[in-house]
C-alpha cells in the first residue's frame, strides 16, 4: 500500500466528514461509547483560513479501537469492526497556548462490509457537540467521496506514526 502522511491526509479526513440532516433510510453508525479509552493516533489544529475551518475548526484528536489500531500499525486492510473517531474541540488561545474548549463534534468511521457496502464497507456518522444522535443524511456518500482518495489504504486517511 502507498503511504501518505502529513497535512494532506489529515485535511482529507476532515473534508469527508460532512454534516447534514439525519435521513430516514440510511444505515446508521452507532455512537462510539468509550472511545476515549482507545488509542490516540493523531492530533492537529485546523485554524481560521483553512478551507475546512467553518465546519471543522479547532483541535482534532483521532482515536482507533483495537481492530483499527492493529491494521493501521500493519498498514493492512481494515477488518470489519474497525472504528475511528475524530473528536473536534474548540481551540482557544490563552497565555500563548492553544487550549481545548467545548466539543464541536465527533465524527465516526465504522467498517462493516455488509452494512456499508455502498460506501466501500465504511459507515460514517457525525455527532454534533455532546449529542448522541448522528446527523449524516446521505448514508455517508459525501464522506466516502473524499476517502476514496486513499483506496490504497482502505480509505483511511492517516497512517500510523510509530
Amino acid at each position: 500500500m502507498v503511504r501518505q502522511t502529513g497535512a494532506f491526509a489529515t485535511a482529507a479526513l476532515l473534508g469527508v466528514l460532512a454534516i447534514g440532516v439525519r435521513g430516514q433510510t440510511a444505515v446508521r453508525v452507532d455512537f462510539p461509547e468509550g472511545y476515549r479509552t482507545w488509542t490516540h493516533t493523531k492530533s492537529m489544529v485546523v485554524q481560521d483560513g483553512h478551507f475546512l475551518y467553518k465546519e471543522f475548526g479547532g483541535i482534532h484528536h483521532i482515536y482507533a479501537n483495537g481492530k483499527a489500531l492493529a491494521a493501521l500499525q500493519a498498514n493492512a486492510t481494515f477488518p470489519d469492526g474497525s472504528v475511528f473517531v475524530l473528536d473536534v474541540l474548540a481551540a482557544r488561545a490563552d497565555a500563548n497556548a492553544l487550549l481545548e474548549g467545548a466539543r464541536s463534534l465527533r465524527a465516526v468511521m465504522h467498517k462493516d462490509g455488509k452494512r456499508f457496502a455502498k460506501t466501500g464497507g465504511w459507515g460514517y456518522e457525525v455527532f454534533k457537540g455532546e449529542a448522541r444522535q448522528g446527523t449524516v443524511s446521505d448514508g455517508g456518500t459525501r464522506c466516502h467521496g473524499c476517502h476514496t482518495s486513499r483506496r490504497s489504504h482502505d480509505c483511511v486517511l492517516h497512517d500510523w506514526r510509530p
